[in-house]
């Protein structure tokens, strides 16, 4: 989606974490493809790749740990509109100088 949506350009670091998914063939020859770069932290040690966990860790922290999820599509949609509606949208980030990443791309943009 990601891909579709945004067609990031060659050589973009694409920060993850030490999850299967990640390490997974298909997945690596997806980035490939593209020309994506990885940047996956060494096993138990989050300060190689702080974005990626620090993201984890904020997920889980407002929205997993307080809900119960009945299936896997209700967590799969929650999860979703966590990310697409609040986080990138609607949450301030200290690190982008208390704007939304929606809202800090657009100043980025214009400039």
């Amino acid at each position: 989606m990601a891909i579709t949506r945004r067609a990031p350009r060659p050589g973009l670091i694409h920060h993850i974490d030490q999850g299967v998914q990640y390490s997974n063939a298909r997945y690596r020859e997806a980035l490939n493809k593209y020309e994506l770069v990885p940047s996956m932290s060494r096993r138990g040690n989050c300060f190689d790749n702080a974005v990626a966990e620090s993201f984890f860790s904020t997920l889980k922290n407002e929205l997993v740990y307080d809900q119960d999820f009945r299936t896997h599509n209700q967590a799969r949609g929650a999860i979703f509109e966590y990310i697409e509606v609040f986080y990138n949208r609607n949450r301030l980030h200290q690190s982008l100088g208390y704007q939304s990443p929606s809202e800090y791309e657009r100043m980025k943009a214009v400039a």
